[in-house]
């Protein structure tokens, strides 16, 4: 889903936007001209946090925790001119729910470059690790990680799919995410670190379908509801990429972020965005017929989406 960079808030006037221009000019300016000085540079990190804040608002459904998780994780972050650590966030939930794409918005709106900043990284292990028996080969990722922060700390490191990483390779990283000035000759502390993966996902979707049966709100359930649950589910899977790494044990993760399953109104909002995201007015008869060939669980409630939002694009493409 593409997002524009700063269009989340209008502008009363064309002073407001000339203001903002001007602004944007003399800042990147004054970046640029600290940046030849080396230590000052903060590369193209250039954080928009009210836009962040405001696309979530509008384009993440039924993600009440993980809003508020990010955003105030972020703000506290950005704000602080010198970090004791990296900031270091653990996405988890049900697929479609919305992991991947908040991933992309946080690298959208922290760089000037989004996702294509030569200091965002991104790894897949199908990509990256794709052979468990290279697992000590891929371990160079700990040299590799160095150079770039030695390049520059405001670095956007994201893992994909964390349980289908090869064991043993996590470790490597663990001396990268706890507080300390310098690490290999590197100072890292502005670095940010996202790490996303379903594992979690069942226990989080438990506690949601019970909230639901006792009629409670969605918007009770808390993060003190879920994580201690999700913390068990990665200690206990052999799979996770955090198994044995010490990631956990030695409590680096500054949030665990769950992900609510989607219910059908929540799929509703996903096709609304997706058919305004195509310039589309909404189709009545589209939105039905998407909602109706989704599939739900469990099997008697048919509460919640089994894709989430994530096959939404598709299936407008087919009945369109």
């Amino acid at each position: 889903m593409a997002v524009a960079r700063r269009g989340c808030r209008p502008w009363g006037s064309i002073f407001g936007l000339l203001a903002l221009v001007l602004a944007t000019a003399t800042a990147w300016d004054v970046a640029s001209l600290r940046c030849s000085f080396g230590s000052f540079c903060e590369c193209d990190f250039w954080p928009d946090l009210p836009g962040l804040e405001c696309d979530l608002a509008q384009h993440l459904a039924g993600q009440h925790l993980a809003k508020a998780l990010v955003v105030k994780s972020l703000k506290a972050f950005v704000q602080d001119p010198a970090p004791s650590k990296p900031l270091v966030l653990s996405l988890h939930g049900w697929t479609g729910t919305g992991k991947s794409y908040v991933s992309s918005l946080l690298a959208r709106y922290l760089f000037q470059g989004g996702l294509r900043s030569p200091h965002v990284h991104y790894f897949s292990p199908i990509i990256h690790f794709p052979h468990p028996s290279h697992t000590e080969q891929y371990k160079d990722l700990k040299s590799w990680v160095q150079g770039n922060l030695t390049a520059c700390g405001r670095s956007l490191f994201l893992f994909d799919e964390m349980d289908k990483l090869p064991p043993g390779l996590m470790e490597v990283l663990q001396p990268f995410l706890g507080p300390s000035w310098v690490v290999y000759g590197t100072n890292y502390r502005k670095a940010i670190f996202i790490f996303i993966s379903n594992t979690g996902g069942e226990q989080i979707n438990q506690v949601a379908l019970e909230a639901w049966r006792s009629r409670r709100d969605r918007e009770e359930i808390s993060l003190q509801d879920l994580e201690p649950a999700v913390s068990r589910a990665v200690l206990n899977n052999p799979r996770h990429g955090f198994w044995q790494s010490g990631i956990m044990e030695e409590h680096l993760l500054d949030a665990v972020v769950p992900f609510l399953p989607l219910q059908r109104h929540h799929v509703r909002h996903c096709v609304l965005n997706e058919l305004a995201q195509l310039g589309l007015e909404p189709q009545e008869e589209v939105v039905q017929a998407v909602l109706d060939s989704t599939t739900y669980f469990p099997e008697d409630e048919q509460l919640f989406s089994s894709n989430g939002c994530k096959t939404v694009a598709s299936r407008i493409t087919f009945f369109l």
